[in-house]
């Protein structure tokens, strides 16, 4: 088992197999779909990118893609509601369950992930684009015990 939860996913590659396996649910999603309606497959390459980085691979996201304000700005004015929540999390643990079969613990530790930022993301998301979201601090880290630091 790698000491990471990086490691555990199949690092930068395993994370992409997870993105797209969750992108492709997301867009056929009548609930989800008119959220993610200015979706790239660029977007799909920066979540990659970010959860590498949060579950302990490199920090990439920080170096090349703008970091955790990057990150919180993205979601302003998108205002998701709890039915979007519910449902992002759902298609999420079928993605993990269909690119990672067989692994409960871990993809118990990675929906208590998804559980906690989606709900970060939600608030952000009422406020208008633009809103200064002040300095959120580094990157968060994310481990087999929850947040690190």
């Amino acid at each position: 088992m790698g000491s990471t939860l990086y490691d555990e996913v199949g690092g930068l590659d395993g994370l992409r197999r997870l993105s797209a396996a969750f992108y492709d649910r997301v867009l056929a999603d009548e609930v989800l779909a008119p959220v993610f309606a200015h979706f790239t497959p660029t977007h799909l390459d920066h979540v990659a990118v970010w959860l590498a980085e949060v579950f302990g691979g490199p920090a990439d996201f920080s170096a090349r893609l703008g970091g955790h304000q990057a990150l919180l700005r993205s979601h302003l004015g998108l205002g998701i509601r709890d039915e979007h929540r519910q449902r992002w999390l759902e298609l999420m643990a079928a993605a993990i369950n269909e690119v990672l079969p067989g692994r409960p613990e871990l993809a118990a530790v990675l929906m208590d992930y998804f559980g906690w930022g989606t709900a970060i993301a939600q608030v952000v998301s009422q406020d208008p684009v633009g809103t200064d979201l002040g300095d959120p601090g580094p990157t968060p880290r994310w481990g087999h015990e929850g947040l690190l630091g």
